[in-house]
């Protein structure tokens, strides 16, 4: 179950003209079920991508570094066949579901950008999502969202308006994950849409600061998919954004993909608890991270966070195996408002049970103060549970 995170309301979803959405059902992996999702695009759209780093990445991420170039028309993701591991064959695949979508639409395959989550190393049947795409049933953002779950548990779908000089712009974002989540640009399947006007250099700059600051600051399990991709799209049918409104609108994006990005942490495989990393003081904002990461990744100090025990010595050996060329003598360590640790070591006023119940609550943040510097960073990650180990032994079964 996930923590703190209900379903998306649908009334709080608001539609993004220029943005056409249509599920199906292609049974690629489930008959039955939802897990086939199309975005069509008005003509003239903006649209900018990052993806995974992971070098094994999937067929449908190498087409889509490559059709991005050119002016996208649509979208197309399947659940439950990721298309990676599976060589040239793979991309064939990948690029008849393109042709297929691009016949249906009346526009060239090359501006259709494929995605695929799900079981690596086995044959995209793209012979069945071909087949569904003539019978697609028109969707709002909510059914979307559900249609490109995974191993998730609730839909992921978020909502922002913003008055810009021109008018109100609309910003609407849904994502997939749960499960192989960590920086390297997250692992997950996320797609943000805008109905403002904005030229697609500038929003590429800002999406590359959006991601920086929500999905490249989550940690599941420190695994990094082999098919990561997050999408905005700038329809243009509503107001232009001019160079001061780009602040405004970059906020209002930034502020979704932070929603989805805590999302996906609160659903993660297993999870009931979201911890705050905050690391404060360093020398940088670099070694912050580098901190930060290596307590929310490590398997030692995520299972304590389930159990609710404030084992200090697990933070403390994660902070000082972080590479970072910090002075334990100076690290102070607090759980929530609880301080555990003063100077590298356990504080005169410390009292388990406070840390106890600190980390009892579903969500608690770990904050560590270097004492080193000025900069800071947060990131978000959750325990790790028996539930983790049986969602991933029985994935395939």
């Amino acid at each position: 179950m996930a923590v703190n995170l209900p379903s998306p309301d649908l009334s709080s979803l608001h539609p993004i003209p220029g943005v056409a959405l249509g599920v199906g059902m292609a049974g690629v992996k489930i008959p039955g079920r939802k897990d086939l999702l199309v975005m069509k695009l008005a003509a003239g759209a903006a649209v900018a991508g990052v993806f995974t780093r992971n070098r094994f990445c999937a067929a449908p991420v190498l087409v889509c570094k490559k059709n991005i170039r050119n002016e996208v028309r649509a979208l197309i993701v399947n659940t439950g066949n990721a298309n990676a591991g599976t060589g040239a064959d793979g991309l064939k695949r990948a690029g008849a579901v393109c042709a297929a979508l691009a016949r249906q639409l009346g526009c060239r395959a090359d501006q259709v950008l494929p995605f695929s989550t799900g079981v690596i190393m086995e044959p995209l049947p793209a012979e069945r999502i071909v087949a569904a795409l003539p019978v697609l049933k028109d969707c709002d953002w909510a059914t979307a969202a559900e249609a490109i779950m995974t191993t998730d548990t609730v839909p992921k779908a978020f909502s922002r308006k913003v008055k810009l000089g021109d008018g109100e712009a609309r910003v609407t974002g849904i994502a997939k994950g749960a499960g192989m989540i960590r920086p390297d640009m997250a692992t997950m399947l996320g797609f943000i849409a805008t109905d403002a006007e904005v030229s697609k250099r500038n929003l590429a700059g800002i999406l590359r600061r959006a991601v920086d600051r929500s999905f490249n600051c989550i940690t599941v399990d420190g695994e990094t998919s082999t098919n990561d991709a997050l999408i905005v799209v700038a329809t243009g049918k509503g107001p232009a954004a001019s160079k001061k409104d780009l602040v405004l609108l970059e906020d209002a994006i930034t502020g979704v993909a932070c929603d989805l990005a805590q999302a996906i942490v609160r659903d993660g495989e297993g999870a009931t608890k979201f911890v705050t990393v905050s690391v404060e003081r360093g020398s940088s904002v670099a070694e912050c991270r580098r901190v930060a990461y290596a307590i929310a990744h490590s398997p030692l100090v995520k299972t304590a966070f389930f159990a609710s025990d404030p084992n200090l010595g697990r933070i403390l050996a994660a902070i000082g195996h972080s590479g970072a060329k910090v002075d334990t003598a100076k690290i102070d360590l607090y759980l929530d408002g609880v301080l555990v640790a003063r100077r590298g070591a356990r504080a005169a006023t410390y009292r388990e049970e406070r840390a106890i119940a600190a980390m009892a609550k579903p969500e608690f943040t770990v904050r560590a103060v270097l004492n080193r510097g000025r900069a800071d960073a947060t990131l978000w990650t959750c325990d790790l549970s028996f539930d983790y180990v049986k969602i991933n032994a029985e994935y395939r079964t």
